[in-house]
């Protein structure tokens, strides 16, 4: 078993209200999508609200309304790129200028938490932070530049 496994934080700005006609194609496709995650290769948790349900009412900054949120946690960098690039997924991510800004800063960010953690908005949004402040390192990376889990402890 792994001693550490991937999480993820990304978030957008959408363009307009989730209820507008133009967010309409895209909130049809959650519950399609957040099922295909739940159910991929190396796939452990993702971040949900109270009632169990995608993260669509949640603003991680209270002073953004249009700013959405989405964590969650991977085996390994190689099942969450392949759910991210080689699956259904990929027809969503290619529409998402339709929905979301083009935002200038790093908008993902990953690290290594211990197996079994689950992490916090807050904590999601500090490794946003982190990445935004130093670039990428050990404690916030993205695709492009990815880093190995932390070494194990020896079992005594």
């Amino acid at each position: 078993m792994n001693e550490f496994h991937l999480a993820q934080v990304n978030v957008g700005r959408i363009l307009a209200p989730l209820d507008s006609p133009q967010l309409a194609d895209f909130v049809a496709q959650l519950p399609e999508i957040n099922a295909l995650a739940d159910q991929a290769p190396g796939f452990v948790w993702r971040m949900v609200d109270d009632d169990g349900a995608d993260l669509t009412g949640l603003r991680p900054q209270e002073d953004d309304d249009l700013l959405l949120i989405n964590c969650s946690v991977w085996e390994s960098v190689e099942a969450l790129k392949d759910f991210t690039y080689r699956s259904a997924h990929l027809k969503v991510l290619a529409r998402r200028r339709e929905w979301f800004e083009r935002l200038a800063d790093f908008h993902h960010a990953l690290w290594w938490v211990p197996a079994g953690h689950r992490p916090s908005v807050e904590e999601a949004m500090d490794r946003l932070a982190l990445i935004r402040e130093a670039g990428e390192g050990p404690g916030a990376f993205s695709f492009r530049a990815p880093h190995p889990p932390p070494v194990a402890s020896p079992t005594r």
